[in-house]
């Protein structure tokens, strides 16, 4: 067991109080062979049951599949489709939908994201780009101010903010393509639920509390979201969405081609010509959906699907998961000082790559491959002291905002058939722009801001990009989005994802790590107290569950301590011996795994 050295305490005692916290539970150990495991029969045949009492969180069983999304009433969407014979697909894309009526701040129909989708029969995994894109007319300086500087209000709350929406050409890719079920049967359920309503919940008026002057500011937004003269709901008033039907109806009869070029492209353009954005007929014809090679990795005998540029997300899963399987992790517990300290130390390596590296590859060169080797890996772990914090600025430089937004939204899904999907897709922020096009009852992202604006300054998020994220006509802005698909024996074993903004990568990577690595249960795992880094700022951000004395261990290292809001909100699914175990995270109000049996 190795140690920690402390100028603040003497160095026998950090290192006998970090061992100590270190070691796993009734773990035999060569420095204390006193220490006897005592595992009876009994145990073992709990570990191998389906429901194991040993546990404290526990997820939900299915027989035939599983849908997990942030909201009760998307994934049970998706479970009736697979009830009606679906597959995986359908369901997936009947959530996306869904979501866009029930989780108006993230779910949606002019923003864009990512898609995995494993196909049981072709044994092959597809990776959906659907990725806004920059309009024609943006430009290098496009949100720079008189002064040279980024103008936030600009990147965050303009129609100039807004990159051309993927999302309704990317579920119709997938459903075209490897669905079984027609566009106006996934999109019914969508189409029911604005029309007939549902009940407003405290997340959802909390969250509009949240955005009031963002939403207020603009007329239609006002009327779509609120009561007369912009009053607000409350909590179990029915909220019915009659434009929003309208536009999925227009939808489901006309297919994608209806937004890109139809009434709705032209709603959409009329209100950036009237508010200064840049989207154009000409942008939204042209837009396309690209299939992509995922990345795939290892980690501890289990094969990493993922996704790769423009999401920065799946290159530093497998960079990180790459440096942990370096470092002594071997006698380490699941969530003691030590473990954090060598998670920390990994995402700051992995982060100020990031910063330096990555950007759309259509505009620059992304070493993927370097980045991704085990090689590599191994190069930047040998940097990561056991005795000590490395500071961020040994690392790189650089001084971003503190400024934060953890939304986005994932789901995964499972079919009976095999069939995988896990998808992430954002408007950015809530509510993206907070502007909504007149007549449609959807808002518009402001993804933009996912850009460099000024190589050099963070973001929105607090991260700092450089020149290969800058802003440029028809490309893509740097992503954290991590859908991810992990494999067992060439079988699927997991599917996961999660919102969170910059934190998306470290809260996958985490959950991955406790169960390939510790065994926990997909629920379990999910549940568990995160910690993150992002290299700049320079602080570890800690969810409120983390022990108080491995945060005082933490603060001896040297680390500047800071406790945070929850850490993503996964949604995630176990496949193991023919069950589907679903894990929804708490830390979403409303969020829930549906099984089918």
């Amino acid at each position: 067991m190795f140690s920690f050295a402390s100028p603040k305490i003497p160095h026998l005692l950090a290192s006998s109080i970090i061992a100590s916290l270190a070691l796993i539970p009734e773990q035999v150990n060569a420095q204390n062979p006193s220490v006897i495991p005592t595992v009876t029969a009994t145990q073992i045949n709990e570990q191998k049951s389906i429901v194991n009492y040993y546990d404290i969180h526990h997820p939900v069983i299915g027989r035939k599949g599983m849908v997990v999304s942030q909201s009760d009433l998307a994934s049970k969407v998706g479970a009736d489709i697979l009830q009606q014979g679906g597959n995986a697909i359908d369901a997936a894309v009947a959530v996306g939908f869904a979501l866009a009526v029930v989780l108006p701040r993230a779910g949606n129909l002019a923003g864009g994201g990512f898609m995995l989708v494993h196909l049981a029969k072709d044994d092959k995994t597809i990776a959906i780009n659907y990725r806004e894109e920059a309009p024609e007319a943006a430009h290098r300086n496009l949100f720079l101010n008189e002064l040279g500087e980024v103008d936030t209000d600009k990147t965050l709350q303009s129609l100039s903010a807004s990159g051309i929406p993927g999302t309704v050409a990317g579920l119709a890719h997938a459903l075209d393509k490897y669905g079984t079920m027609s566009l106006a049967q996934v999109i019914a359920p969508a189409i029911e639920l604005a029309t007939s309503g549902f009940a407003v919940t405290d997340d959802m008026l909390y969250i509009i509390e949240k955005e009031l002057d963002n939403l207020r500011r603009n007329a239609e937004s006002c009327r779509v979201f609120f009561k007369k003269d912009c009053q607000l709901y409350q909590v179990g008033e029915l909220f019915k969405q009659p434009d929003l039907a309208n536009t999925l109806t227009y939808i489901a009869k006309h297919g994608a081609k209806g937004f890109y070029q139809g009434d709705i492209a032209t709603k959409i353009v009329t209100e950036m010509q009237t508010g200064n954005g840049l989207i154009t007929l000409k942008d939204l014809a042209n837009y396309r959906v690209e299939e992509m090679q995922p990345l795939t990795g290892t980690f501890n005998g289990y094969d990493i699907v993922t996704m790769p540029p423009p999401s920065s997300g799946g290159v530093h899963l497998l960079q990180m998961l790459n440096m942990l399987e370096q470092l002594p992790i071997q006698a380490l517990s699941q969530g003691s000082a030590s473990m954090m300290h060598l998670q920390a130390e990994v995402f700051k390596r992995a982060y100020a790559d990031r910063s330096m590296h990555l950007g759309d590859p259509d505009f620059v060169r992304v070493p993927t491959q370097g980045l991704i080797s085990k090689s590599y890996a191994k190069k930047l772990a040998q940097g990561i002291s056991l005795e000590r914090v490395t500071p961020s600025a040994e690392i790189s430089s650089g001084q971003p905002s503190l400024h934060e937004s953890p939304d986005t939204t994932h789901f995964s899904v499972m079919d009976k058939a095999g069939n995988v999907v896990s998808n992430t897709y954002t408007l950015n922020h809530y509510f993206g722009s907070g502007i909504t096009i007149p007549g449609t009852g959807f808002v518009m992202n402001n993804t933009m801001d996912d850009f460099s604006a000024k190589p050099g300054t963070a973001n929105s998020y607090g991260l700092v990009g450089g020149e290969a994220n800058a802003v440029a006509a028809r490309k893509q802005p740097l992503s954290s989005m991590t859908p991810t698909i992990v494999f067992k024996n060439n079988e699927p074993y997991i599917a996961t994802g999660t919102p969170g903004g910059s934190k998306i990568i470290t809260a996958v990577f985490q959950q991955l790590v406790n169960v390939l690595l510790f065994d926990m249960n997909i629920s379990e795992a999910t549940n568990a107290p995160r910690i993150h880094h992002q290299w700049l700022p320079e602080r570890l951000l800690v969810e409120q569950d983390i022990a108080a004395d491995s945060i005082t261990l933490l603060k001896i290292l040297g680390y500047n301590v800071v406790e945070s809001k929850s850490l993503g909100s996964l949604q995630a699914i176990m496949l193991r011996d023919g069950v589907y175990f679903g894990a929804a995270d708490p830390r979403r109000p409303n969020a829930k795994a549906v099984a089918v049996n």
